[in-house]
Protein backbone atom coordinates (compact mmCIF):
# COMPACT_ATOMS: atom_id res chain seq x y z
CA UNK A 1 0.00 0.00 0.00
CA UNK A 2 1.28 3.72 -0.85
CA UNK A 3 2.27 5.37 2.19
CA UNK A 4 -0.65 8.62 2.61
CA UNK A 5 2.07 10.74 2.34
CA UNK A 6 1.86 10.10 -1.28
CA UNK A 7 -1.41 11.38 -2.41
CA UNK A 8 -0.12 14.34 -3.54
CA UNK A 9 2.68 12.84 -5.73
CA UNK A 10 -0.39 10.64 -7.00
CA UNK A 11 -2.69 13.59 -7.39
CA UNK A 12 0.29 15.11 -9.42
CA UNK A 13 1.07 11.94 -11.32
CA UNK A 14 -2.92 11.29 -12.36
CA UNK A 15 -3.17 14.80 -13.45
CA UNK A 16 0.03 15.17 -15.28
CA UNK A 17 -1.49 11.98 -17.73
CA UNK A 18 -4.83 13.30 -18.01
CA UNK A 19 -3.31 16.70 -18.88
CA UNK A 20 -0.39 15.71 -21.01
CA UNK A 21 2.45 17.59 -19.33
CA UNK A 22 3.56 18.90 -15.91
CA UNK A 23 2.93 22.26 -17.06
CA UNK A 24 -0.83 21.85 -17.62
CA UNK A 25 -0.69 19.78 -14.25
CA UNK A 26 1.22 22.66 -12.37
CA UNK A 27 -1.61 25.49 -13.46
CA UNK A 28 -3.90 23.38 -11.83
CA UNK A 29 -2.61 22.01 -8.49
CA UNK A 30 -1.43 26.35 -8.77
CA UNK A 31 2.74 24.93 -8.45
CA UNK A 32 5.44 25.04 -10.57
CA UNK A 33 6.46 22.28 -13.32
CA UNK A 34 9.44 21.20 -11.37
CA UNK A 35 7.49 20.54 -8.66
CA UNK A 36 5.16 18.34 -10.02
CA UNK A 37 8.15 16.51 -11.51
CA UNK A 38 9.71 16.26 -8.06
CA UNK A 39 6.39 15.00 -6.55
CA UNK A 40 6.58 12.04 -9.82
CA UNK A 41 9.72 11.43 -8.98
CA UNK A 42 9.55 11.09 -5.00
CA UNK A 43 6.55 8.30 -6.00
CA UNK A 44 8.85 6.62 -8.89
CA UNK A 45 11.69 6.27 -5.62
CA UNK A 46 9.04 5.17 -3.28
CA UNK A 47 7.79 2.11 -5.18
CA UNK A 48 11.21 1.22 -7.59
CA UNK A 49 9.35 1.58 -11.12
CA UNK A 50 9.02 4.11 -13.61
CA UNK A 51 5.85 5.72 -14.01
CA UNK A 52 6.34 7.69 -16.72
CA UNK A 53 7.96 7.83 -20.06
CA UNK A 54 9.38 11.34 -20.84
CA UNK A 55 10.59 12.86 -24.46
CA UNK A 56 9.83 15.62 -26.72
CA UNK A 57 6.43 15.10 -27.52
CA UNK A 58 5.40 15.45 -24.05
CA UNK A 59 4.97 12.52 -20.92
CA UNK A 60 3.19 9.08 -21.74
CA UNK A 61 2.39 6.40 -19.28
CA UNK A 62 5.05 3.96 -18.49
CA UNK A 63 3.93 0.02 -18.60
CA UNK A 64 4.03 0.01 -15.26
CA UNK A 65 1.50 2.37 -14.74
CA UNK A 66 -1.41 1.18 -17.29
CA UNK A 67 -2.40 -1.85 -14.95
CA UNK A 68 -2.98 1.26 -12.12
CA UNK A 69 -4.43 4.27 -13.96
CA UNK A 70 -8.24 3.23 -14.59
CA UNK A 71 -7.82 2.99 -10.51
CA UNK A 72 -6.50 5.84 -10.36
CA UNK A 73 -8.17 7.71 -12.29
CA UNK A 74 -11.92 6.75 -10.89
CA UNK A 75 -10.21 7.12 -7.43
CA UNK A 76 -9.61 10.86 -8.29
CA UNK A 77 -12.83 11.48 -9.83
CA UNK A 78 -14.81 10.05 -6.14
CA UNK A 79 -12.31 12.54 -4.49
CA UNK A 80 -13.39 15.17 -6.67
CA UNK A 81 -16.99 14.48 -6.12
CA UNK A 82 -16.64 14.65 -2.24
CA UNK A 83 -14.50 17.94 -2.21
CA UNK A 84 -17.40 19.51 -4.50
CA UNK A 85 -19.97 18.13 -1.45
CA UNK A 86 -17.34 19.37 1.34
CA UNK A 87 -16.78 22.95 -0.65
CA UNK A 88 -20.43 23.84 -0.34
CA UNK A 89 -19.38 24.20 3.33
CA UNK A 90 -16.27 26.06 3.42
CA UNK A 91 -18.05 29.14 3.08
CA UNK A 92 -16.87 32.27 0.93
CA UNK A 93 -13.55 31.55 -0.29
CA UNK A 94 -11.78 31.66 -3.57
CA UNK A 95 -9.01 30.08 -4.38
CA UNK A 96 -6.60 31.78 -7.36
CA UNK A 97 -3.69 30.22 -8.89
CA UNK A 98 -1.92 32.75 -11.40
CA UNK A 99 1.49 33.46 -12.45
CA UNK A 100 3.45 35.54 -9.73
CA UNK A 101 4.29 38.23 -11.58
CA UNK A 102 0.37 39.16 -12.63
CA UNK A 103 -0.51 38.89 -8.76
CA UNK A 104 2.19 40.86 -7.73
CA UNK A 105 2.13 43.81 -10.74
CA UNK A 106 -1.93 43.78 -11.52
CA UNK A 107 -4.20 41.94 -9.22
CA UNK A 108 -3.21 41.99 -5.84
CA UNK A 109 -3.00 46.73 -6.44
CA UNK A 110 -6.71 46.14 -7.47
CA UNK A 111 -7.74 43.59 -5.23
CA UNK A 112 -8.79 46.04 -2.40
CA UNK A 113 -11.62 46.87 -4.59
CA UNK A 114 -13.23 43.92 -4.84
CA UNK A 115 -12.77 43.59 -1.15
CA UNK A 116 -14.18 46.51 0.24
CA UNK A 117 -17.58 45.36 -1.94
CA UNK A 118 -17.25 42.36 -0.76
CA UNK A 119 -15.81 42.24 2.65
CA UNK A 120 -16.98 38.68 3.71
CA UNK A 121 -14.93 36.71 0.58
CA UNK A 122 -11.55 35.62 1.60
CA UNK A 123 -8.65 34.64 -0.90
CA UNK A 124 -6.11 32.27 -1.10
CA UNK A 125 -3.38 33.16 -3.77
CA UNK A 126 -0.98 30.59 -5.10
CA UNK A 127 -1.06 29.04 -1.74
CA UNK A 128 -1.12 32.23 0.41
CA UNK A 129 -4.38 34.91 1.86
CA UNK A 130 -6.30 34.55 4.65
CA UNK A 131 -8.11 31.75 3.35
CA UNK A 132 -6.26 28.18 4.07
CA UNK A 133 -5.23 26.71 1.60
CA UNK A 134 -6.90 23.43 0.35
CA UNK A 135 -6.09 20.22 -1.49
CA UNK A 136 -8.26 20.25 -4.44
CA UNK A 137 -8.81 22.23 -7.82
CA UNK A 138 -8.52 25.74 -7.48
CA UNK A 139 -11.42 28.47 -8.64
CA UNK A 140 -9.71 30.24 -10.73
CA UNK A 141 -6.49 29.80 -13.16
CA UNK A 142 -4.65 33.10 -14.38
CA UNK A 143 -1.73 32.47 -17.20
CA UNK A 144 -0.14 33.93 -20.00
CA UNK A 145 0.07 32.30 -23.25
CA UNK A 146 -1.64 31.64 -26.94
CA UNK A 147 -4.87 33.09 -27.72
CA UNK A 148 -7.42 30.00 -26.79
CA UNK A 149 -10.22 28.69 -28.57
CA UNK A 150 -11.75 26.86 -25.40
CA UNK A 151 -14.98 29.12 -24.34
CA UNK A 152 -13.54 28.98 -20.58
CA UNK A 153 -10.89 31.17 -20.76
CA UNK A 154 -11.76 34.44 -20.22
CA UNK A 155 -9.14 36.93 -22.44
CA UNK A 156 -8.14 39.13 -19.49
CA UNK A 157 -6.01 41.43 -21.80
CA UNK A 158 -3.15 41.41 -24.10
CA UNK A 159 0.06 44.21 -22.94
CA UNK A 160 1.97 46.41 -25.02
CA UNK A 161 5.91 45.99 -24.33
CA UNK A 162 8.08 48.98 -24.87
CA UNK A 163 11.46 49.82 -23.24
CA UNK A 164 11.29 50.98 -19.67
CA UNK A 165 14.43 52.53 -17.51
CA UNK A 166 15.09 54.57 -14.04
CA UNK A 167 13.98 58.10 -14.62
CA UNK A 168 18.22 58.64 -13.94
CA UNK A 169 19.03 56.72 -16.57
CA UNK A 170 16.58 58.21 -19.12
CA UNK A 171 18.31 61.36 -18.35
CA UNK A 172 21.30 59.63 -19.21
CA UNK A 173 19.94 58.22 -22.50
CA UNK A 174 18.64 61.28 -23.30
CA UNK A 175 22.13 63.07 -23.56
CA UNK A 176 22.81 60.86 -26.75
CA UNK A 177 21.19 60.92 -29.98
CA UNK A 178 18.11 59.16 -30.64
CA UNK A 179 20.05 56.43 -32.98
CA UNK A 180 22.97 55.24 -30.24
CA UNK A 181 21.00 56.06 -26.96
CA UNK A 182 21.21 52.46 -26.07
CA UNK A 183 24.98 52.06 -26.83
CA UNK A 184 26.80 51.90 -23.31
CA UNK A 185 23.73 50.89 -21.31
CA UNK A 186 23.51 47.35 -20.15
CA UNK A 187 20.28 45.16 -21.40
CA UNK A 188 17.89 43.42 -19.21
CA UNK A 189 16.21 40.60 -21.02
CA UNK A 190 12.98 38.76 -19.70
CA UNK A 191 12.46 35.29 -20.43
CA UNK A 192 8.36 35.88 -19.46
CA UNK A 193 8.01 37.32 -22.88
CA UNK A 194 10.64 34.64 -25.07
CA UNK A 195 7.92 32.26 -26.36
CA UNK A 196 5.56 35.19 -27.99
CA UNK A 197 5.35 35.10 -31.47
CA UNK A 198 5.40 38.98 -31.03
CA UNK A 199 9.23 39.26 -31.03
CA UNK A 200 9.32 40.99 -27.58
CA UNK A 201 13.04 40.26 -27.51
CA UNK A 202 15.73 43.12 -27.48
CA UNK A 203 17.48 41.71 -30.72
CA UNK A 204 14.06 42.35 -32.50
CA UNK A 205 13.10 45.92 -31.08
CA UNK A 206 16.63 46.89 -31.89
CA UNK A 207 16.25 45.84 -35.57
CA UNK A 208 12.51 47.02 -36.05
CA UNK A 209 13.40 50.48 -34.58
CA UNK A 210 16.84 50.87 -36.21
CA UNK A 211 18.56 51.81 -33.23
CA UNK A 212 22.19 51.33 -33.01
CA UNK A 213 22.84 48.89 -30.26
CA UNK A 214 26.25 46.03 -30.79
CA UNK A 215 25.27 42.55 -29.01
CA UNK A 216 21.63 43.18 -28.17
CA UNK A 217 21.19 39.55 -27.55
CA UNK A 218 23.81 40.55 -24.58
CA UNK A 219 23.03 41.07 -21.01
CA UNK A 220 21.07 40.39 -17.55
CA UNK A 221 18.84 37.54 -18.22
CA UNK A 222 15.55 37.29 -15.86
CA UNK A 223 12.60 34.67 -15.07
CA UNK A 224 10.77 37.26 -13.02
CA UNK A 225 9.14 40.44 -14.26
CA UNK A 226 9.33 41.85 -10.39
CA UNK A 227 13.24 40.89 -10.25
CA UNK A 228 13.64 42.89 -13.72
CA UNK A 229 11.70 45.84 -12.37
CA UNK A 230 13.84 45.97 -9.15
CA UNK A 231 17.12 45.88 -10.99
CA UNK A 232 15.93 48.74 -13.64
CA UNK A 233 14.63 50.98 -10.95
CA UNK A 234 18.02 50.58 -9.34
CA UNK A 235 19.84 52.11 -12.16
CA UNK A 236 21.45 48.67 -13.61
CA UNK A 237 20.18 48.59 -17.25
CA UNK A 238 17.12 49.06 -19.52
CA UNK A 239 14.72 46.88 -20.11
CA UNK A 240 11.54 45.44 -22.52
CA UNK A 241 8.08 45.53 -20.04
CA UNK A 242 4.28 44.93 -20.84
CA UNK A 243 2.99 48.41 -19.74
CA UNK A 244 -0.17 47.07 -18.16
CA UNK A 245 1.76 45.59 -15.32
CA UNK A 246 4.38 48.66 -14.70
CA UNK A 247 0.94 51.29 -14.67
CA UNK A 248 1.51 52.04 -11.44
CA UNK A 249 5.53 52.16 -11.04
CA UNK A 250 5.26 54.22 -14.28
CA UNK A 251 3.10 56.86 -12.75
CA UNK A 252 4.23 57.09 -9.60
CA UNK A 253 7.87 57.67 -11.17
CA UNK A 254 9.71 54.77 -9.67
CA UNK A 255 10.32 54.12 -13.66
CA UNK A 256 10.00 55.62 -16.91
CA UNK A 257 10.52 55.32 -20.50
CA UNK A 258 13.48 56.15 -22.86
CA UNK A 259 11.97 56.12 -26.14
CA UNK A 260 8.59 57.56 -27.24
CA UNK A 261 5.67 55.37 -26.41
CA UNK A 262 5.15 54.79 -30.14
CA UNK A 263 8.03 52.39 -30.24
CA UNK A 264 6.63 49.66 -28.56
CA UNK A 265 4.84 45.98 -29.74
CA UNK A 266 1.56 44.34 -29.21
CA UNK A 267 2.35 40.99 -27.23
CA UNK A 268 0.21 37.94 -29.67
CA UNK A 269 -0.06 35.86 -26.26
CA UNK A 270 -2.54 37.22 -23.75
CA UNK A 271 -3.44 36.90 -19.82
CA UNK A 272 -6.42 34.15 -19.67
CA UNK A 273 -8.62 33.22 -16.90
CA UNK A 274 -10.44 29.58 -16.61
CA UNK A 275 -12.78 29.57 -14.04
CA UNK A 276 -13.88 26.29 -12.74
CA UNK A 277 -17.14 24.65 -14.58
CA UNK A 278 -19.52 23.85 -11.76
CA UNK A 279 -19.50 27.11 -10.27
CA UNK A 280 -23.61 26.90 -9.82
CA UNK A 281 -24.09 27.87 -6.47
CA UNK A 282 -21.22 30.15 -5.69
CA UNK A 283 -22.62 33.64 -6.30
CA UNK A 284 -18.72 35.30 -4.41
CA UNK A 285 -17.15 33.28 -7.77
CA UNK A 286 -19.25 34.33 -10.25
CA UNK A 287 -19.01 37.74 -8.80
CA UNK A 288 -15.14 37.77 -8.90
CA UNK A 289 -15.38 36.79 -12.51
CA UNK A 290 -17.37 39.87 -12.81
CA UNK A 291 -15.03 41.99 -11.04
CA UNK A 292 -12.05 40.21 -12.80
CA UNK A 293 -13.20 41.10 -16.40
CA UNK A 294 -14.73 43.99 -15.83
CA UNK A 295 -11.03 45.46 -14.42
CA UNK A 296 -9.67 43.60 -17.19
CA UNK A 297 -11.81 45.56 -19.74
CA UNK A 298 -10.45 48.87 -18.00
CA UNK A 299 -7.28 47.83 -18.47
CA UNK A 300 -6.98 47.10 -21.97
CA UNK A 301 -8.79 50.26 -22.43
CA UNK A 302 -6.19 52.51 -20.65
CA UNK A 303 -3.44 50.33 -22.97
CA UNK A 304 -5.11 51.38 -26.55
CA UNK A 305 -5.03 55.11 -25.30
CA UNK A 306 -1.77 54.83 -24.08
CA UNK A 307 -0.30 52.90 -27.14
CA UNK A 308 -1.96 55.55 -29.76
CA UNK A 309 -0.81 58.14 -27.43
CA UNK A 310 -3.76 59.42 -25.87
CA UNK A 311 -1.79 58.89 -22.76
CA UNK A 312 1.35 61.18 -21.33
CA UNK A 313 3.88 59.44 -20.04
CA UNK A 314 7.53 60.95 -19.76
CA UNK A 315 9.77 59.97 -22.00
CA UNK A 316 13.15 60.78 -23.43
CA UNK A 317 12.63 62.53 -27.32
Amino acid sequence: MVAPTYLRSLQALELAVREGSFGAASTALGITPAAVGQRVKALEDYLGIELLIRGRAGIRPAPGLLPALPHLRQAFQELDAAARELELQRGHEIHVAAASDFVELWLAPRLDRFRAAHPNVRFCINGEGDAPRRLGRVDCEISYGPPREDRQYDLLFRDYVLPVASPENVRRTAQAGANPRLEGFPLVHLDFYKDDPAGLSWPEWVAANGVQRSAPERGMRFQRITAALDAVAANAGVSLCGLALISERLEGGEIALPYPIATGRWSDHGFFARFRPDMEGRRHIQRFRDWLVEESRQTASWLAEAATGGRYFTSAS
